[in-house]
């Protein structure tokens, strides 16, 4: 009888939180109210259906404030305090971007760029959590990593990642802009910048994210016309550029690293077929 209280219990407040969040625009609804429940209560999603904690006063009040914040459209990667990065867990929170799945293509191909083997330096420019720096070390261990960020909160969180992952020795944290402070020869940049435009339309969680993480300028290709000249400064003879773009600005971005004197390669599509990943040779 008091398991089955519990499971009511449960099911009305899921049932009230998806209500809410769908009212709130939120995609997935129900799916958000039973992650954002679990975390809440403390437990898995599975064990929220098959032996649910009681919903006491203190988890009620829980349960109210973080539904009140995704109903504000904060993202949940914030209310829970991570994100899933190619299946590994990421500390994130306000000041710092979210990773997303697509940035995984970008991981894809520097580590198609990188033997195994070989001891190349990499660097990350603009690494906000550190995602793509530590999956680059967890997976090419002779390689050093250069994570380079000019926020002092996205450093943060990226340090506390490459800590919790075990790759201080091989990810060196830098406060500098894009990369500025870097002395080459490297043989790999990579990165994933800003590539909004001031006045684009973007989706509610965005908003809550750092602005010099998403926009770049008036029509969201600053941030390449920063990096392209320093990575040719930067990249020795025949070393590698890999930049995530946003697709229908290809063409663009592609004219902006070839003044710079790189030369662009085919692009790399995501799986929606869109291109996502631009790369480009230091001759």
């Amino acid at each position: 009888m008091e398991r089955e209280a519990r499971r009511r219990a449960v099911r009305a407040a899921l049932d009230a939180g998806r209500r809410r969040l769908d009212r709130a625009g939120v995609e997935e609804a129900l799916r958000e109210a039973e992650r954002l429940l679990a975390f809440a209560l403390g437990v898995g999603r599975l064990d929220l259906h098959a032996d649910p904690p009681a919903m006491d006063p203190a988890a009620r009040r829980r349960w109210t404030a973080i539904l009140a914040r995704r109903a504000r459209r904060e993202p949940a990667a914030y209310i829970v305090g991570a994100a899933e990065f190619r299946s590994l867990a990421f500390r994130v929170g306000p000041g710092v971007l979210v990773p997303r799945p697509e940035t995984e293509h970008l991981v894809e191909e520097a580590l198609a760029a990188v033997p195994e083997e070989a001891p190349a330096l990499v660097v990350d420019a603009g690494t906000g959590s550190g995602c793509i720096a530590v999956a680059l070390a967890l997976e090419r261990p002779r390689a050093r990593i250069l994570a380079v960020d000019r926020s002092l909160e996205a450093l943060a969180y990226a340090g506390e990642n490459v800590r919790r992952h075990g790759v201080e020795g091989r990810v060196t944290l830098l406060r500098a802009d894009l990369l500025a402070a870097v002395r080459g020869p490297v043989d790999l940049v990579v990165s994933n910048p800003p590539y909004v435009g001031e006045g684009e339309t973007v989706d509610p969680e965005v908003l809550h994210e750092p602005r010099e993480a998403v926009f770049a300028g008036p029509d969201g290709l600053e941030a390449y016309r920063r990096l392209a000249p320093e990575a040719a400064r930067v990249l020795r003879p025949g070393g590698l550029l890999l930049v995530e773009t946003p697709g229908a600005r290809i063409e663009e971005i592609g004219a902006i690293l070839r003044a710079a004197g790189l030369e662009p390669r085919e692009p790399v599509p995501d799986l929606a077929g869109r291109p996502r990943v631009l790369p480009a040779v230091r001759g």
